[in-house]
């Protein structure tokens, strides 16, 4: 989750508008798909007497949700894994429908301040870049071991980059003299590739960054996979809110919702039908993205490009599971 940094506390991006769109209740069951710092998850169980499920793969999580537990005894639970196989936790902790799912997409905050993840190029440190820090592939096993052509596919998909052939390209010349190892010696060889306009205000490493990362850590895969349990997760009437910070995410939950919501004619064709399926989700926003406040964007500048977005679970036909 990417949290606001306030003294020596954190506090969730775009918080009153989440708890707007979500509308905890009392009785009901809430899934935290980005637990974090636990800033939605300790919101959402203050603002009504309900239970709150937090997934988080980061193994530093399992402390606060640890103490979350202790603090709400009952009604928080902290289930380890991908927010995408959250269907699956669910199940495996006995619960088959919940009121509302949340999911704040990307990198933490925390997470970027630790030097030794490896996520920002702000701290020269060791290229990791893993959420799940005992699994997978790291950033540096991409840059050195990629072929250049599929290395400029990573970097162009998921990093938006039009440089991309020529910091692959650059990438794969410097790694014959010596593997890189650091974030540092990474963007410095990004930036040497890179020509940068003077209106362009981000520093020349930055797509390519976010590309690795993306890579690393299969967050579109995971995006898609948990948008579409979420029709099968949410019970009637449940909530579903995202809150993404770049283009390739923002556009996926745009599209998502337009497609299985009234907006994009129904889901998709019944099979057999020539008419299109009944709505999944009521768009109370009209598909609309919610911006962060002036005030919280003056507060914490990362929040500057978070970007909301809500499905209503329309009921079933025919009591549907």
């Amino acid at each position: 989750m990417t949290v606001l940094a306030h003294a020596e506390n954190h506090y969730p991006v775009m918080l009153p508008e989440v708890l707007d769109a979500i509308s905890p209740r009392d009785g009901e069951v809430y899934v935290d798909g980005t637990f974090g710092a636990g800033g939605y998850s300790r919101a959402i169980l203050e603002a009504a007497d309900c239970k709150v499920y937090g997934i988080d793969r980061d193994v530093s999580a399992q402390a606060t949700g640890a103490a979350l537990e202790g603090e709400f005894p009952g009604r928080f639970v902290f289930l380890r894994g991908c927010f995408g196989d959250v269907q699956a936790l669910l199940s495996q902790a006995g619960v088959s429908h919940v009121d509302g799912f949340v999911l704040d997409v990307g990198v933490s905050s925390m997470q970027i301040d630790e030097g030794e993840r490896g996520f920002s190029f702000r701290y020269d440190g060791p290229l990791d870049m893993r959420m799940d820090v005992e699994a997978g592939l790291t950033a540096a096993d991409i840059v050195n071991t990629y072929e250049e052509e599929e290395l400029a596919n990573v970097i162009y998909r998921f990093g938006e980059e039009r440089q991309s052939r020529r910091v692959a390209k650059k990438i794969v010349e410097r790694r014959a003299e010596k593997k890189f190892e650091t974030t540092g010696d990474l963007a410095d060889v990004v930036r040497s590739a890179v020509f940068k306009k003077h209106s362009d205000k981000i520093d020349a490493a930055t797509r390519t960054f976010q590309a690795l990362r993306v890579a690393v850590n299969d967050e579109l895969g995971e995006l898609d996979r948990a948008l579409e349990a979420s029709k099968s997760i949410l019970s009637d009437g449940g909530r579903l809110v995202v809150v993404s910070f770049h283009s390739l995410e923002d556009r996926r939950v745009k599209m998502f919702l337009k497609d299985n919501s009234s907006q994009g004619g129904g889901s998709r064709y019944l099979p057999g039908e020539q008419e299109a399926a009944p709505a999944v989700f009521d768009l109370p926003y009209r598909n609309k993205a919610i911006k962060p406040s002036d005030k919280e964007i003056a507060e914490n500048a990362r929040s500057r490009s978070a970007r909301l977005r809500c499905g209503v679970r329309c009921p079933r036909v025919g009591g549907a599971s």
